[in-house]
């Protein structure tokens, strides 16, 4: 029975693993495709609208 739990733990642990190191490449391809853009267009940023206040600001990381 101690068997069966460790494994699961270790198939639990190893998918948590995948699925995390999946997001993060995701993630490091987008925010490089964006950079990548950037540089081919000359542009020092990306703006995006703010929709409460209407007003443009530059792009964070994070989004």
């Amino acid at each position: 029975m101690a068997q069966i739990i460790f494994l699961l733990l270790v198939v639990g642990l190893a998918w948590y693993g995948y699925r995390k190191f999946v997001s993060d490449a995701e993630r490091l391809a987008k925010q490089q495709r964006r950079s990548e853009q950037e540089r081919r267009t000359g542009a020092t940023g990306t703006l995006v609208k703010d929709p409460e206040t209407g007003e443009y600001r530059l792009r964070r990381d994070d989004e």
